[in-house]
């Protein structure tokens, strides 16, 4: 049991402020004083409530990945089909040059590419958010090709770990300074392996 002052503050809130400056600077970038002024919150409650950076960091990869997971599969039952699904998941990543996380990239890709396996714990957490992103990409296409939308010939499990990897090297290619054009024409040559 923690002893202490009682929280004054939404945790959420202040979890959600810290992931957003994560996602814009890294985790080595982001200074624990720059956290606690983004967050809005003393030192005391900061240590209270998330302990120390790295476990903010960890909380604020599962917190993303969580809401990542979910808009997925909303975006899913949303959509009258599977392949279309595939496609408007490429082609929104056009939205995210002028959007309103304009050229962040994703989170957790973000994050593998600045720790390599350079931090066991964090490597071990990204390894999963990206199995487990993989295993909603093959659901949908396994779903796609049982309504003859992708060949049946296709291996499902090679075009997960494709639209996984075309996914994230968009959003990336979007941080690094590609415009949308240059977006539509590497959609355009991707979805050809989706037939």
């Amino acid at each position: 049991m923690t002893i202490g002052r009682p929280i004054e503050f939404d945790p959420t809130v202040a979890l959600n402020a810290a992931t957003m400056l994560f996602w814009r600077k890294g985790f080595e970038a982001s200074s624990l004083q720059e956290l606690i002024k983004t967050m809005n919150l003393s030192k005391s409650s900061f240590y209270q409530t998330f302990q120390n950076k790295h476990t903010l960091f960890m909380s604020c990869i599962q917190s993303y990945h969580g809401g990542l997971v979910q808009e997925l599969r909303q975006r899913r039952q949303s959509d009258p089909s599977a392949k279309i699904f595939v496609s408007g998941l490429l082609y929104n990543v056009v939205d995210e040059v002028h959007g309103p996380e304009a050229r962040r990239g994703c989170l957790i890709m973000n994050t593998a590419t600045e720790f390599a396996q350079s931090d066991g714990e964090i490597a071990a957490l990204i390894s999963n958010c990206i199995k487990e992103i993989t295993v909603i990409f093959k659901e949908i296409i396994q779903d796609a090709q049982k309504h003859d939308e992708i060949s049946p010939d296709k291996n499902a499990d090679a075009l997960a770990a494709y639209l996984v990897s075309i996914w994230s090297g968009l959003r990336t290619s979007v941080k690094a300074g590609a415009g949308p054009e240059t977006i539509r024409q590497i959609v355009s040559v991707a979805l050809s392996a989706f037939k």
